[in-house]
C-alpha cells in the first residue's frame, strides 16, 4: 500500500513540473512592441494613425495620445508602418526578443513637406526710382512659378517717406494692381509677397517710386457729398482734388498766394470757424475760438485776407474783427450803429477800406458799403432795397466792387430768391452795371469773383427753386453775352 501511495505522488509531482515548464516556454516565445506616433515637425501626437507590423500584418489604431501596442510577438526581425490622412507614410525597423518590450516612437512629416514654394516675383513697374508718377498708378509684376501648381495669392506692402505707416493691400490673384489716391511729391516703397498657404512667403526686392508734385490748381469749388460741403481744387480740365473729408464740413475757400495757403470756413464742435490748409488740404489749422465767425445764415458768411496774407477780418453777428492767421490778436474793429448784421466783407487789396454787406435777421434789409479803418463811411452802394444781395467783392485796382442783388424784390421766409443779377459798383461815377442781362430767365447768378487778370467773373448759376443742380460759369466783362461754363454740381468759387 505503502508503495502504490509512493508511486502516486512520484507521478502528480512530475505531472505538476511538466506543466510549469510548458508555462515558462510559451511567455519565452513572444515580446511586446508598443510605441506612439508623433508629427516630425513638433512631435505631436498624432490620434487614429494605422500602425501596420509586417511580415505579420497584424494592424492597430493609435489612441487620442498617440500610442499603440502590439502583444504576442514572435522573436525577429519585423517593419513596422505607419500612416495617416495629410502625412507621409512613416516606417521603423524592429526587432522582437522574447520576454522584452521594445518602445518604437514613428515620426511621420506632413504630406507637404516635400512642397516647394512660388518663385521669387519679378518688379516691373514703375521701374525701380522712378519719378514723377501719377497718384493713381498701376503696379505690375511678373507672375511666380509654381511647379506643384498649388494656388498662389499676392500681397502688396506699400510704405513712404511722408510717415511710418505701412499699407497692405493682400488676396490678390492677378499680377497687376491699381493704386489710387496717393500723396502727391511722396516716395513709395513697394514690395510684392507671394504665398501658396503650405510653405512661407517669398518677398520680392524693393523697389521706389516717386509721385509728381501737387499741381498748381488756379481753381477752388464746393460740393455737397454726403451731406457735407466738401472743397476741391481743379484746372481748366477739370482734374478735381478733394482737399477735404466728406466726414467735415468745411466751405468757403479763400486762397491767398503770399501766404500760400487757403482759408475755409468748417463747422468744429457745432461751431463755424476760420481755418487754415496748404494747396494740398494738409497742414490744417484752426484760427478762430472764443469769436467764431455768426451770421443769420452760416452758409451765407464770408471773411476776407489781407493782401499780405498775415491777417483775417470776419463778422460775428453786428461786430466786424480783425485777427492775426495763427488766431492770436483778435480785436474788434467795427460795430454796426444800428444793430445790423454783417453777413459778408472784403479787404481792398491796399488794405484802405474794407467793404461790408448788412442785413436783419431774415437777411433782408441789406445795405452794401465802405468803411475805413476808422469805422467811417465812404461810399454806400446799394440801400433801401427789398429783396437779397451779397457777394461782394473788391478789384484789386481798388476801383470796383462785385455785388449781386435779386431784382424781383422778391422776400419770404425761407430765404428764397428769384433773379439774383450780378453787379459791379464804379467807385469813380459812383454807379452800378448789370453784368446779368442775358441770364436764363428763372435762374440766379450767385457768389460773383473777380478773375486773376480781371477781365473775366467767376460765378454760380442755378435754378432759382432752391434745389437744382449749381453749376459755375464765367462771363466776359467786355462781353457779357458769353458765359461759359467751367464745372457742374459745384459752387463757392474762388480764381486766384
Amino acid at each position: 500500500m505503502k508503495k502504490i501511495i509512493y508511486i502516486s505522488i512520484i507521478i502528480i509531482v512530475n505531472l505538476l513540473f511538466l506543466g510549469c515548464s510548458e508555462d515558462k516556454v510559451d511567455f519565452e516565445e513572444y515580446g511586446t512592441i508598443k510605441g506612439k506616433v508623433v508629427a516630425s515637425e513638433n512631435f505631436e501626437p498624432i490620434a487614429n494613425a494605422k500602425v501596420s507590423i509586417s511580415p505579420s500584418n497584424n494592424s492597430t489604431f493609435t489612441d487620442d495620445s498617440g500610442e499603440y501596442e502590439f502583444l504576442d510577438i514572435s522573436e525577429g526581425d519585423y517593419s513596422l508602418k505607419a500612416e495617416k490622412e495629410s502625412f507621409i507614410i512613416g516606417y521603423e525597423p524592429a526587432n522582437v526578443t522574447i520576454g522584452q518590450t521594445i518602445n518604437i516612437i514613428i515620426e511621420l512629416e506632413k504630406s507637404d513637406a516635400l512642397n516647394k514654394p512660388p518663385s521669387v516675383p519679378v518688379l516691373l513697374y514703375p521701374e525701380d526710382n522712378s519719378s514723377n508718377e501719377s497718384i493713381n498708378v498701376i503696379l505690375s509684376w511678373e507672375e511666380s512659378d509654381d511647379i506643384d501648381n498649388d494656388e498662389i495669392r499676392y500681397k502688396i506692402i506699400l510704405k513712404n517717406d511722408l510717415n511710418d505707416s505701412i499699407q497692405i493691400f493682400e488676396d490678390i490673384t492677378e499680377t497687376n494692381y491699381n493704386l489710387i489716391d496717393l500723396e502727391y511729391g511722396v516716395k513709395y516703397f513697394w514690395q510684392i509677397e507671394v504665398s501658396d498657404n503650405i510653405n512661407s512667403p517669398v518677398l520680392s526686392s524693393v523697389f521706389t517710386f516717386e509721385t509728381n508734385q501737387f499741381p498748381n490748381n488756379r481753381y477752388l469749388f464746393v460740393r455737397v457729398i454726403n451731406g457735407n460741403n466738401v472743397i476741391f481744387s481743379t484746372n481748366e480740365l477739370g482734374d478735381e482734388i478733394a482737399l477735404t473729408s466728406e466726414s467735415e464740413n468745411s466751405w468757403r475757400p479763400r486762397k491767398n498766394t503770399t501766404a500760400n495757403r487757403i482759408a475755409f470756413l468748417r463747422t468744429y464742435n457745432s461751431e463755424t470757424h476760420i481755418f487754415t490748409m496748404n494747396y494740398n488740404g494738409t497742414d490744417v489749422k484752426k484760427v478762430t475760438s472764443t469769436v467764431q465767425p455768426t451770421a443769420f445764415k452760416q452758409s451765407e458768411i464770408d471773411f476776407s485776407w489781407s493782401s499780405n496774407g498775415n491777417k483775417f477780418i470776419y463778422a460775428n453777428f453786428d461786430k466786424l474783427y480783425i485777427i492775426n492767421k495763427d488766431g492770436s490778436g483778435n480785436l474788434l474793429l467795427h460795430q454796426t450803429d444800428d444793430g445790423s448784421l454783417i453777413t459778408e466783407c472784403d479787404w481792398s487789396y491796399d488794405s484802405s477800406f474794407i467793404a461790408l454787406k448788412t442785413n436783419n435777421n431774415s437777411g433782408y434789409n441789406v445795405k452794401i458799403y465802405t468803411i475805413d479803418f476808422s469805422g467811417n463811411v465812404l461810399n454806400t452802394i446799394l440801400e433801401n432795397v427789398l429783396g437779397a444781395a451779397g457777394g461782394i467783392n473788391i478789384s484789386i485796382n481798388n476801383q470796383k466792387i462785385l455785388y449781386t442783388y435779386d431784382v424781383s424784390s422778391f422776400e419770404d421766409n425761407s430765404y428764397r430768391q428769384l433773379d439774383k443779377h450780378i453787379f459791379i459798383y464804379d467807385m469813380n461815377t459812383n454807379t452800378s452795371t448789370d453784368y446779368s442781362i442775358f441770364k436764363i430767365s428763372g435762374t440766379n447768378d450767385l457768389d460773383p469773383r473777380f478773375s486773376p487778370d480781371e477781365a473775366k467773373i467767376i460765378f454760380v448759376n442755378t435754378s432759382n427753386d432752391g434745389i437744382s443742380e449749381r453749376k459755375i460759369f464765367t462771363l466776359n466783362i467786355n462781353d457779357t453775352e458769353i458765359r461759359e461754363q467751367l464745372f457742374g454740381n459745384a459752387m463757392m468759387p474762388d480764381w486766384e
